[in-house]
């Protein structure tokens, strides 16, 4: 059976898009050091990253922006993001395993699986896929806005994050219906 694995990185921080993946991972493959991306550092990701890429039948992201995740919400942005990825297989798979309580709306047999990105291969590798993608966007967003320093925090609240809202208030690439950055908008 064809299984494509799903997960997302970007709910919980203040900027950036929502970036999820879909992995079918070539059978008999054992890829070493798959985890729960946060539980890795971001060179190991990088290099699993690379290594999952080989070893995968198809793999893709998809990407909720900022503009969705303001206009159908969070949970709804981050399920958009995981069908596009889905979508964007290049293979059919004949089931998909998502890591959550939720399952997006697909045409293919769709389970969810909580704390799936610890226990299903195939939901690691895409959580660490997710991941690498959506720190390259911070990485990006970064260059693009230097004052808010997205290359340290990737969007999440830390005191970085915060002082530089107070300072400069959130610009375009911040969630603006997330309630901290609605305190600092006029």
């Amino acid at each position: 059976m064809i299984i494509a694995g799903v997960d997302e990185a970007g709910r919980g921080p203040l900027a950036g898009p929502v970036v999820s993946a879909a992995v079918i991972i070539k059978p008999q493959t054992n890829l070493i050091g798959l985890n729960d991306s946060k539980k890795l550092s971001a060179d190991k990701r990088q290099s699993l990253s690379n290594e999952i890429k080989i070893h995968s039948v198809s793999w893709s992201i998809g990407i909720a922006t900022v503009q969705e995740i303001d206009d159908i919400n969070i949970l709804r942005a981050s399920l958009l993001s995981m069908a596009r990825a889905i979508k964007n297989l290049s293979e059919v798979p004949e089931k998909v395993i998502v890591d959550g309580q939720y399952t997006p709306e697909i045409d293919v047999p769709c389970e969810a699986i909580i704390r799936g990105d610890s226990l299903e291969e195939s939901i690691m590798a895409a959580s660490i896929l997710a991941k690498v993608e959506r720190d390259k966007i911070m990485l990006e967003l970064d260059k693009k806005y230097p004052n808010y320093r997205f290359g340290q925090h990737k969007g999440y609240p830390t005191k970085i994050h915060m002082d530089a809202l107070r300072e400069f208030g959130p610009c375009i690439e911040h969630r603006q219906s997330f309630k901290p950055i609605k305190n600092y908008s006029s």
